[in-house]
């Protein structure tokens, strides 16, 4: 079976949903109000990761839609997304970074994304013109690297991710690519199933200019035989992977599982990158986000089970003016430093906030 077939098998709808697990009518209704507004979309491959007889299980909190997405708290674009937008998916937020939204779909939707309004659903913000992409990046000097993300943009038919390669190589104020993937996680048959993806990718993997895929395990249980598989084969490729973790509620926030987390990656020869804060998407906020005042002390704890390369990560946030390093806590102060600046004058900045109990996100400090 090809990768494409087995995605024809995605669990789509609740009526499917329901032959794997049992709902009430109540539950029933509520998942069809979420599933209106943000779709649902789940592999085979990750259904076989649940443990049915847990209802606390942590790869069914990932991927299987809640009444709590119901609670409208939160915003839609909490990084400002749309303020950074030079032309349709094309983003300038940071000098040296241009990131590309190639498509709007995923192999698989998170219930946590935190692009959720538009993941299945919107084309507004998706890339259309190539040309003036390249345009854009060729004239602005400083952007050293490009992030081509989405959705996910290893879901489009590899042809397509040749003909990106393709432009953007011969750019030579470039220093690498990066693709922003959940694929070895979520659905790691896509590499294992079509070998033309990695030649195409073992193609512009070049010494002197390395082709990335920054990934997304959020909990041991998603490193399995398949996945390390997967993982192994673009390193054999020439691929350098690195991950970014999300602290999500209910998912990994204990510090003896983002511990077993970040060394298991390690081991596979997966560079732990971020563990991001969680953003207060709307839908996601309430049911996803970790308090600062936990997130520190579980970040902490967890670093105390690592070694120095499973430790290489930054506890962060993506805020609206930048990535904000987490540093840690002293006394009844949260102190921050900005890892990236929209603001190239605020980089390496360093503040500090009044801890309180509820705070989630910069944006709830007084």
């Amino acid at each position: 079976m090809n990768w494409q077939d087995r995605l024809k098998q995605n669990i789509c709808t609740v009526s499917d949903l329901k032959k794997h697990f049992k709902l009430t009518k109540k539950q029933e209704d509520q998942l069809l109000e979420v599933t209106t507004i943000h779709p649902m979309n789940i592999t085979k491959y990750q259904l076989s990761l649940i443990n049915k007889k847990d209802p606390k299980d942590p790869i069914k909190k990932l991927i299987v839609p809640s009444s709590e997405e119901l609670n409208e708290a939160g915003l839609y674009d909490t990084s400002g997304e749309k303020s950074n937008t030079k032309s349709k998916g094309l983003q300038h937020k940071y000098q040296q970074t241009a990131v590309i939204l190639a498509t709007n779909r995923c192999a698989a939707y998170c219930r946590f994304c935190f692009r959720k309004r538009l993941v299945g659903l919107s084309n507004n913000e998706i890339l259309e013109r190539f040309t003036a992409t390249i345009s854009y990046i060729k004239k602005h000097k400083e952007i050293n690297n490009i992030l081509i993300t989405g959705g996910d943009p290893l879901v489009l038919p590899t042809h397509l991710i040749n003909k990106i390669l393709r432009k953007l190589s011969p750019i030579k104020q470039l220093d690498f690519i990066r693709f922003g993937s959940r694929i070895p996680v979520a659905f790691p048959y896509r590499i294992l199933d079509d070998p033309k993806l990695l030649k195409t990718l073992q193609k512009y993997s070049k010494k002197d200019r390395r082709i990335y895929v920054v990934t997304h395990f959020n909990h041991p249980n998603e490193i399995t035989k398949q996945s390390i598989e997967a993982v192994n084969k673009l390193l054999e490729a020439g691929v350098v992977v690195n991950n970014q973790t999300v602290l999500l509620k209910g998912v990994n926030d204990d510090p003896d599982v983002l511990a077993k987390l970040l060394n298991s990656l390690t081991g596979i020869g997966v560079t732990p990158y971020y563990v991001f804060q969680c953003r207060p998407v709307k839908r996601v906020k309430t049911h996803f986000q970790v308090p600062f005042y936990r997130g520190i002390k579980i970040v902490e704890d967890a670093k105390k089970q690592l070694n120095g390369h499973g430790k290489r990560f930054k506890f962060c946030m993506s805020h609206k003016t930048g990535k904000i390093e987490i540093v840690g806590k002293i006394g009844n102060d949260i102190y921050f430093k900005y890892h990236q600046a929209k603001n190239p004058k605020n980089l390496g900045k360093m503040f500090k906030k009044r801890l309180n109990r509820t705070a989630g996100w910069l944006d709830d400090f007084k």
